[in-house]
């Protein structure tokens, strides 16, 4: 059974930083995709960054040059690092996986709080 666990999550300051983890249990050694996604009251849940099995990432637009997302296969991990965070990164922050191009995983989600 595939979990997806998040961490790392908390309250910060403007201009500061945190690096979320997303620990993965139960994929095997099938093809998987990992993404972020966030989501706050009143808005959308939106994605803003994913890594693919063979490295390649891709970022939205409001987060690309701050957030950066890597992964550590042997860990089965993968990482959001967050840089000069805003207030409007406030949010909580959701782990999500493909595995095999079909089966999709979500983690609990992790809070994220951007104020002085």
């Amino acid at each position: 059974q595939v979990q997806l666990v998040e961490s790392g999550g908390g309250l910060v300051q403007p201009g500061g930083s945190l690096r979320l983890s997303c620990a993965a249990s139960g994929v095997g050694d099938d093809d998987v995709t990992v993404a972020w996604h966030r989501a706050s009251p009143g808005k959308q849940r939106e994605l803003l960054a994913r890594i693919r099995s063979d490295g390649d990432t891709w970022y939205t637009d409001s987060v690309l040059g701050r957030f950066t997302i890597s992964r550590d296969n042997a860990k089965n991990s993968v990482y959001l690092q967050m840089n000069s965070l805003k207030p409007e990164d406030t949010a909580v922050y959701y782990c999500y996986a493909i595995i095999g191009g079909t089966w999709t995983y979500w983690g609990q989600g992790t809070q994220v709080t951007v104020s002085s």
